[in-house]
């Protein structure tokens, strides 16, 4: 899933980046306000991580001006500014949820992944075949047994269960698993898909490629589903 990250402090947003990369998210980073409203305009993301107190362009109204879009994109707030006025703004404004600084990566993440699960409409737990997802934790597991995947095999692999049955395109994988600042292609999805294929082998659940359409999850017709 691809998160957008607005904020200032480059040590904070060093440190936020690299978590999350390293928990299977991509991050994009924005540490400006206008640079925020920029990336949003432009690019798609599953959720917003915004900090209030930035150069550019206040972060209440890069969230105002995002709502009156329609743009229904998750919105964490986490910022210093943690008065009971604050935090009123920005929940009327349309924010998903609010953190005051400082906190804990832990409890960030926990309130991360539950807006993406909300927002998603996800069920805590889906299955094809042996293969097993927990949304919340975002674990794969075959019979019971963790599956080792990388965090962009991960990314791949969260996407198409959200469609399951339905073929979803290359470039929306491109866009789910890459960022803006990295160099590669979209035909680098292929790679991914290829080695998820190999990791999914057993476990009834199978990814087929549908001619012009993209890629697409669903339990083998010899399988439970």
């Amino acid at each position: 899933m691809k998160i957008l990250l607005v904020e200032d402090h480059p040590e904070l947003c060093e440190w936020l980046a690299k978590s999350l990369g390293q928990a299977g998210y991509v991050v994009e980073i924005a540490d400006r306000g206008d640079h925020a409203e920029h990336h949003l305009l432009t690019g798609e993301y599953d959720g917003v991580l915004l900090d209030l107190s930035l150069p550019g362009k206040d972060g209440l109204e890069v969230l105002r001006s995002l709502r009156a879009r329609g743009s229904r994109v998750p919105v964490l707030i986490f910022t210093a500014r943690g008065s009971v006025d604050d935090r009123i703004r920005g929940l009327n404004l349309g924010a998903d949820d609010y953190l005051p600084k400082p906190f804990e990566l832990g409890e960030l993440e926990a309130r991360l992944k539950a807006l993406l699960r909300r927002s998603a409409g996800q069920l805590p737990h889906v299955c094809l075949g042996r293969l097993c997802f927990d949304t919340v934790s975002r674990l794969p597991t075959v019979d019971g047994a963790p599956l080792a995947l990388t965090p962009r095999e991960l990314a791949v692999l969260e996407a198409l269960l959200t469609r399951i049955g339905r073929p979803v395109a290359r470039d929306v994988l491109f866009e789910k698993i890459f960022s803006m600042e990295q160099d590669a292609r979209p035909e680098a999805i292929e790679i991914y898909v290829s080695r998820l294929r190999k990791k999914l082998e057993g476990s009834g659940a199978m990814i087929t490629t549908v001619r012009g359409l993209g890629y697409l999850i669903a339990a083998q017709a010899d399988s439970p589903a």
